[in-house]
């Protein structure tokens, strides 16, 4: 397998189905192997209906394409569906992408040959490099600045040098993969961050890159509830592997 790409849902039924169907549509202009992989993080909202109905359209011609759904059963978060996805995945490329596709399925070729080549072990999608110019629809002004806010504890408590960790589209080698995501313990928002410091850590050669990204409204992050967890599972990553490596 070529490509894996995973999906982390929870109640998002009313998303997943439209981003399956785009990445349907997307990976038919191309030549490689894809493996859509989307796990469900115990939704209660109808999210497995609307991902099999989506599975179920796929176009005939799409034999290089397949398709899996695997359950978590009780909602454990993002980054224990990230993981799971990328421990079970098969590609030589592996990417997870937020539900909603924020960023745009055609992104994943800024990403791929660059992993691919050998060049890079990790490629992070990011929203604020090249000034932020390719942010199309902005995130309402507070969550911006808490997302800024984020970024310099992320620079204080763990490490220096990324602009944005917390983009949900990201690349790995298969061999980062299984490495990295083995490692990882955070199970909340902040594993972006978890995973990263492994990598650098590790010795894996990192890139970011500027990719488009479109702001939902819908989203599932609570702006208060969830950064206050997240700001507790940053503080928890060094600590977490201080006897690592």
């Amino acid at each position: 397998m070529f490509l894996s790409l995973i999906i982390p849902a929870y109640n998002e039924a009313g998303r997943i189905g439209p981003s399956i169907e785009k990445a349907f549509r997307y990976f038919e202009g191309q030549d490689y192997d894809v493996e859509i992989i989307v796990v469900d993080d115990g939704s209660n909202d109808g999210t497995a209906k609307s991902v099999q109905q989506a599975f179920d359209h796929k176009p005939n011609s799409l034999e290089r394409v397949t398709s899996r759904f695997i359950p978590l059963g009780s909602n454990m978060g993002k980054g224990a569906a990230v993981k799971r996805g990328m421990l079970e995945a098969t590609g030589k490329v592996r990417i997870f992408t937020d539900a909603d596709f924020s960023t745009p399925i055609t992104q994943v070729a800024k990403i791929i040959p660059l992993i691919a080549s050998g060049e890079f072990d990790v490629v992070i999608g990011s929203r604020a490099a090249e000034g932020r110019a390719l942010v199309k629809k902005h995130q309402p002004w507070y969550r911006e600045m808490m997302g800024r806010f984020y970024n310099v504890l992320v620079q204080l408590f763990v490490f220096r040098g990324i602009k944005d960790t917390q983009c949900g589209f990201k690349g790995f080698s298969d061999h980062a993969a299984q490495i990295l995501f083995s490692k990882q313990q955070v199970t909340g928002f902040s594993f972006d961050v978890e995973v990263l410091y492994l990598a650098r850590r590790s010795g894996y050669r990192i890139h970011e890159v500027a990719v488009e990204w479109y702001n939902d409204e819908r989203t599932t992050v609570g702006a208060l509830s969830d950064s206050a967890k997240m700001f507790w599972e940053l503080l928890r990553i060094r600590k977490l592997h201080q006897h690592d490596l």
